[in-house]
């Protein structure tokens, strides 16, 4: 589904992401975790088009797409859910829906994919003529993933989902990522809450400074002493929760 070789990314003169390799496979459900400044989400930027690489390749459905613009990895079959949600807050929950299918011109596919996202986030359809802007910041995110589904993606990309959130929420939002990798959507999700994001997924990729320190099954990176003192506060340590 995605192999990323050897990507190299810079902002000018300073280099964010240094040789990173990674793959996922169809159906998959991954993540990368590390700290404010790792590269997590310039990976992100650079696999979805909004970053050109200094160097490397990324694949996706066995297509080199290392320098195709966004719409056109978009319409390939990849989503991105931005930092922060970046929904349009002028505009209607409904608006808002639609942008994100705005590759598509077959009304009935529209509607379809419209039906399927108010059935995994039933406030929004209970909020469709709503002005995006007022809504909490648990149903922004939900808007941001619902936006993003609209495109029909077969990869799609959150980052930093959970952030500003109640962990209640946060569990909810979780719950539907669960979901939908139970429908066959390959997911790639960064994170800073890394016991969460262990919890759900397949596997996982650890950053520090631009870097794979780590990578493995998430419920073996779960046990892993490094991982546990730098991510988890040493909280697996006698089986604390």
């Amino acid at each position: 589904m995605l192999d990323v070789h050897e990507l190299s990314v810079s902002y000018g003169p300073i280099q964010a992401v240094h040789s990173v390799s990674f793959s996922l496979q169809a159906g998959e459900f991954a993540c990368l975790l590390g700290s404010n400044g790792a590269g997590k989400t310039t990976i992100l930027k650079a696999i979805t088009g909004l970053l050109r690489p200094r160097g490397g390749q990324i694949g996706f459905l066995s297509e080199d797409i290392t320098r195709l613009r966004p719409d056109r990895i978009v319409a390939r079959g990849m989503a991105l859910v931005p930092e922060g949600r970046r929904i349009f807050p002028q505009m209607t929950v409904l608006e808002n829906l639609q942008l994100g299918a705005f590759l598509h011109r077959d009304p009935a596919v529209l509607r379809r994919n419209l039906e399927r996202v108010v059935g995994l986030f039933p406030r929004l359809g209970e909020r469709r003529t709503q002005l995006a802007g007022s809504l909490s910041g648990g149903e922004q995110q939900m808007l941001g993933i619902g936006r993003a589904l609209m495109s029909e993606p077969k990869l799609l990309l959150l980052d930093e989902p959970s952030m500003g959130l109640a962990p209640v929420i946060v569990e909810e939002i979780f719950a539907l990522l669960i979901e939908l990798g139970a429908q066959g959507t390959t997911i790639l999700l960064v994170e800073q809450n890394a016991s969460a994001a262990l919890a759900i997924t397949d596997q996982a990729f650890v950053l520090e400074e631009g870097r794979i320190v780590l990578a493995g099954r998430s419920e073996d990176l779960v046990q892993s002493p490094a991982v546990r003192d730098a991510y988890l506060g040493g909280a697996m340590e006698g089986g604390a929760a």
